[in-house]
């Protein structure tokens, strides 16, 4: 008897290793974190040789925390990705970007990087039920990051809580008066030939100042190449996993969907992404808004891994200055989920807020439109004028 002619369609068919089909690529996608470290080091270099000792003069704009916040939201919802600002920022301040300024820049991307899930619930608009939860679900991010804002920001600016943990954390990983970074020194040797390739031989014949602007230019647009296409291929590799991390976690609890949100973040390497995943979930129905909630402040942790990466990249003095606005992202999310997660008064303002919002907006559908128009855009143009005419 021919056994053989008993098997299920596909039974007998070789395994497909996945793994081994995809190994492509997962090499492109280590090329690109490679790249992404060179992006980073040409910023700063550029940024260094630009400015020189005018740094700080050169950001006199952004001394006002209002206005360091407002660029951060801004350039975040512009170019919808938080990874690549934060990068960005590491990069500047290792060319000498003061990180008393830099650190309302990192709070402002975190309110910017919501727009994307927001804009993705206006998929729903046609069906009002879905419409509500979906705006809801993504809203409640928006509120969320909003209120850590008003909470943190001024603390910081009192007692610079964040900055002093950072640093004194920085301190201990990159090695005291050293400055170099212990453990990752063989970054350098490796991000090092390509920067010096184009410092010494493409743009030699150049001025230092228009040298460091080509290059700060130059690794700008290499870090938003790098995240998209890292962003793109993630989303082919991993996004089947994890769903199946979303389905698996998020109605297990709020510490279990932390987690998920979490590592979900890490997988793909975008916020948006993560929080943009599970709002078609919110609107039909799949999850409850409170659900959801603790999912997407895990995104907020999640997305501090290619900030911390980045810091990887510098050397020399300006290392421990990157390293520690790296961890005053990863430092001020973390301490905005425990702190309005854990308190019951504040965990309920974002869900409300949320909640009153959708209702309206579901009634009268101009009013999505006018709520991220001013959120975004007019909101932080507004708090620019004031804060100028204030003088603060």
């Amino acid at each position: 008897m021919n056994t053989s002619s008993l098997a299920t369609p596909g039974e007998l068919d070789p395994p497909n290793d996945s793994t081994n089909s995809h190994w492509p690529q997962w090499l492109f996608i280590v090329a690109l974190v490679y790249l992404l470290l060179v992006a980073v080091s040409l910023i700063g270099g550029g940024f260094k040789i630009a400015a020189g000792d005018q740094a700080k003069e050169l950001f006199a704009f952004a001394t006002n925390p209002i206005v360091a916040l407002v660029v951060g939201t801004v350039a975040t919802a512009l170019i919808q990705s938080s990874s690549t600002v934060t990068s960005i920022i590491v990069g500047l301040v290792a060319g000498g970007l003061p990180v008393e300024i830099a650190i309302p820049m990192v709070m402002g991307a975190n309110i910017g990087t919501t727009i994307t899930n927001t804009i993705v619930s206006l998929g729903h608009v046609k069906q009002n039920d879905e419409f509500q939860r979906a705006f809801a679900a993504a809203t409640i991010h928006d509120f969320f990051n909003v209120l850590s804002v008003l909470i943190f920001l001024p603390l910081e600016i009192a007692f610079g809580f964040l900055d002093k943990t950072a640093a004194f954390i920085a301190e201990n990983v990159v090695g005291g008066d050293g400055m170099s970074m212990k453990g990752l020194n063989f970054i350098k040797p490796l991000v090092s030939p390509p920067v010096k390739f184009i410092q010494n031989t493409v743009l030699d014949s150049f001025s230092d100042m228009v040298m460091g602007i080509a290059m700060v230019a130059l690794g700008i647009t290499a870090i938003f190449l790098v995240i998209t296409l890292i962003g793109k291929l993630l989303k082919v590799l991993m996004v089947g996993k994890a769903k199946e991390i979303l389905h698996a976690a998020v109605g297990r609890g709020p510490v279990s969907s932390i987690a998920s949100g979490t590592l979900m973040t890490v997988l793909v390497q975008s916020s948006s992404t993560t929080t943009s995943l599970i709002i078609p979930l919110a609107g039909n129905g799949v999850f409850s808004l409170r659900q959801i909630y603790p999912f997407t402040l895990g995104a907020n942790i999640g997305t501090c891994i290619t900030a911390l990466l980045a810091a990887t990249a510098i050397t020399g003095p300006n290392a421990i200055f990157a390293l520690e606005i790296a961890l005053v992202h990863f430092l001020y999310n973390l301490t905005g989920v425990v702190v309005i997660y854990g308190i019951k008064f504040l965990r309920e303002i974002p869900i409300w807020a949320a909640l009153k919002l959708a209702e309206v907006t579901v009634k009268h559908k101009i009013y999505a439109a006018i709520y991220i128009g001013s959120v975004f855009f007019v909101l932080p143009a507004l708090l620019i004028g004031i804060s100028q005419t204030m003088g603060w």
